[in-house]
């Protein structure tokens, strides 16, 4: 087990680059939330599912992972079509909508700038997927979002990259018995260039729903 908090404290000093875009959004945009995106979702959960990091408007605005930016749509109507999102929802934090068997985390907590954080940052923000993983008890399925969220995964579960190589619904059986499946990430951009289709996106999260039985 690891003995790290699986969510990062709101004023995080861990990263410095990534703690002085906080402050300078913070002092632009004050009512915003402005801090590490705390995990969402349900604590019972089999299934994880990991994105990259927050959004400058999207999470790091809302201080709820893929809430306010584009890839939120797909992820969270998705996640409704399938039987793990309760209510509606309308891309804000007070809207209600409740995810079942399901939780959603980031590899990176913080909003990096230009939505690139550095390797630094992903290795040092490890020790919180790590703890997260760690944290849920009935966990039986990973689904890693983009391919930082899946070396990610590995290396937080002390796997190298090499061992799995990323694709689009790649599946791994971890030495725990977990399933990872990886996916494109549900961008803006690979949503509009249809690198990543509706279609795409939905039948990874039938495949993770079939594994859970």
């Amino acid at each position: 087990m690891n003995a790290a908090s699986p969510e990062a404290p709101k004023n995080c000093p861990l990263c410095p680059r990534l703690a002085a875009y906080r402050a300078a959004n913070a002092e632009q945009e004050p009512a915003w939330f402005n801090g590490p995106a705390p995990s969402f979702g349900d604590p019972n959960a089999r299934l994880l599912i990991v994105g990259l990091a927050p959004g400058r408007t999207g999470a790091n605005r809302t201080g709820r992972p893929f809430t306010g930016d584009y890839a939120g749509v797909l992820l969270y109507g998705s996640l409704k079509k399938f039987g793990f999102g309760l209510g509606e929802y309308q891309a804000d934090p007070n809207d209600g909508f409740t995810l079942s068997d399901a939780m959603i985390t980031n590899a990176v907590r913080c909003a990096p700038p230009e939505n690139k954080p550095t390797p630094e940052e992903i290795r040092t923000c490890r020790r919180f997927l790590t703890a997260r993983l760690d944290a849920l008890p009935r966990l039986k399925v990973i689904l890693a979002l983009g391919a930082i969220a899946h070396d990610s995964v590995l290396r937080a579960l002390q796997m190298k990259p090499a061992q799995a190589k990323f694709a689009h619904a790649a599946e791994t059986v971890l030495p725990n018995g977990r399933t990872l499946i990886s996916s494109y990430h549900c961008s803006r951009y690979n949503t509009q260039t249809n690198r990543l289709t509706t279609e795409m996106f939905e039948a990874v999260i039938a495949r993770a729903k079939a594994l859970l039985g």
